[in-house]
């Protein structure tokens, strides 16, 4: 394309971005229309698919309002998600999503990033055009562009917590409302279809009143700018609570995709206790899993598992965490076929990991690995306990029948003082299952993602999903199954949404996981399977 390489952060202002926009868009369908009459007449040549022209793709973005964001696809872009890696976007990133058949970017920023040094009221005027670019390129390449403060000046989910308090401090409201209408006046003028704004990344800790009152003011500042300008909130509670009292204000909202966390945040660093979380499945059959000994006898109880099992069986018992020390007893049929003694110390041994907890004085250690018990055939009932010490969380429990490779599991979550269910051993048409507890599933989504949301929706709020994905190491084909899922869900519900990146663990490029097969793109790793996954919703 003649346009495709230009720089349009190196045009003077937006006014002239958009002036050449124009013009190429002029071009592009002059030129369109000349192939379509040297090619008049040729009806007997096979037809190939021809790319949308880049200005194409532009005219055709729809109109936003905001009582209906349209269903936008696309990614998050991280370039300036933390001032610690604050680097330009890249305009292979806008080129190739578009190339891809995908419409939307968030940019998820640290408001650090564009000040001078520490002065929160100072802004960095190259780092601002950096922004512009990324902008521009949204319009060059036919891409609605978010911007978002994820760590906005009073207010961020991250680490460290900001000094004041956007919610309490008026210097911080202040300042806040004095970034949002520099951008305002920055932007000015760009359509709706090609630009929006986030507030705030995933609002938590703060009441529905103090947090509408807060938007007010920023709504405020930024429509004395532009007062025609799309503005979108995320919901509370990191995104998963609507906030009604929006409404008036004429503000869009946005969730999220990240349930079942244990699904989705398995094993990420950041997330407290998901070095804990079992390895995930999905569908998931979950139940409460803590097991607790003489220490704790208001609390103690067996799980039970109820069969029969005319085969031999071999039962699968995860252990996650053990605290101080714990004797785990199976038994068949009121007799004890299995007994083991689990006892914390510091060091090395059974354990993963040894975790002194000074508040008790005593040792929790995780130990995060499975232990077989052989059922005779012909068992009936299973009763699993902890007759002595403090307790232990049963972090999954597998079935599995001899000669059958299919195992029946159940995810057992560390709900404390919930004693442990009564399940059943089922074969049946979809193969053997672990019935009695609560089925996490496409159904569960719907009840736990969708229906909060409908009722805002049914008020005239416009919805869009800011961000979902599972870390790259939840298991590859358990993510496909669950997102899978989510899309169609999502898709039914008419809502947009957004991966969340683009390049790294969560996204279609260079995600890292391990148990994936990668296909060379432009000198990336590309997912496949997730990529056409993307695709078909």
């Amino acid at each position: 394309m003649l346009w495709q390489d230009r720089d349009y952060g190196s045009l003077d202002s937006i006014s002239e971005r958009r002036l050449m926009s124009r013009h190429m868009y002029a071009l592009l369908a002059l030129l369109a229309a000349l192939a379509h009459g040297a090619h008049a007449g040729q009806a007997d040549a096979p037809r190939q698919p021809v790319p949308q022209p880049v200005g194409a793709r532009a005219a055709a973005l729809p109109e936003p309002s905001p009582e209906h964001l349209p269903r936008w696809r696309g990614f998050n872009l991280l370039e300036k998600f933390n001032r610690g890696s604050n680097k330009p976007f890249v305009e292979d990133d806008f080129r190739w999503i578009a190339e891809l058949g995908f419409n939307f970017v968030r940019l998820p920023m640290d408001y650090r990033c564009w000040i001078q040094g520490d002065d929160w009221e100072q802004f960095h005027e190259p780092t601002l055009k950096e922004i512009d670019q990324a902008v521009a390129w949204g319009q060059k390449y036919g891409i609605h562009v978010w911007i978002n403060f994820h760590r906005a000046p009073g207010y961020t989910v991250a680490r460290p917590p900001e000094p004041k308090s956007l919610w309490t401090d008026p210097d911080a409201q202040r300042v806040c409302a004095k970034h949002w209408a520099m951008f305002a006046r920055r932007y000015k003028g760009i359509p709706n279809r090609f630009l929006a704004f986030n507030l705030f990344n995933e609002p938590a800790g703060v009441e529905p009143a103090a947090y509408v009152r807060v938007v007010r003011g920023i709504v405020e500042a930024i429509r004395r700018e532009d007062p025609d300008r799309l503005i979108v909130s995320d919901g509370l509670q990191w995104g998963t609570m609507p906030v009604l009292e929006l409404r008036e204000l004429r503000v869009a909202q946005a969730t999220r995709g990240y349930a079942p966390m244990e699904l989705t945040h398995y094993q990420a660093s950041w997330v407290g206790g998901a070095d804990r979380f079992p390895v995930p499945t999905w569908p998931i059959v979950t139940a409460p899993g803590m097991l607790y000994g003489s220490q704790k006898r208001s609390l103690q109880a067996p799980l039970v598992i109820d069969g029969p099992w005319n085969q031999p069986c071999q039962l699968r018992l995860h252990v996650g965490e053990v605290s101080s020390r714990a004797t785990l007893v199976v038994e068949a049929d009121g007799k004890s076929i299995w007994q083991r003694d689990f006892v914390c110390g510091p060091g090395q041994g059974e354990w993963k990991k040894a975790v002194y907890r000074p508040e008790w004085k005593t040792y929790q250690n995780l130990y995060d690995r499975d232990y077989e018990v052989q059922l005779p055939a012909g068992t009936r009932q299973v009763r699993i306990h902890v007759t002595d010490g403090d307790w232990m969380h049963l972090a999954q429990l597998g079935l599995r029948m001899a000669g059958d490779p299919r195992e029946a599991t159940i995810t057992l979550r560390h709900a404390w003082g919930e004693k442990p269910p009564r399940l059943r051993y089922h074969t049946g048409p979809k193969g053997p299952e672990l019935l009695g507890g609560q089925r996490l599933d496409r159904a569960w989504l719907q009840e736990t993602m969708i229906r909060p949301w409908k009722e805002a929706q049914a008020k005239g709020i416009g919805v869009m999903v800011g961000e979902f994905g599972a870390f790259n190491r939840t298991p590859h084909d358990v993510t496909l199954a669950w997102m899978e899922d989510c899309l169609a869900n999502w898709k039914e519900a008419g809502w947009g949404w957004a991966l969340w990146n683009f390049r790294g663990s969560f996204g279609i490029l260079d995600s890292g996981r391990t148990d994936v097969k990668y296909e060379d793109f432009h000198g990336h790793q590309l997912d496949r399977k997730m990529l056409e996954l993307l695709q078909r919703y």
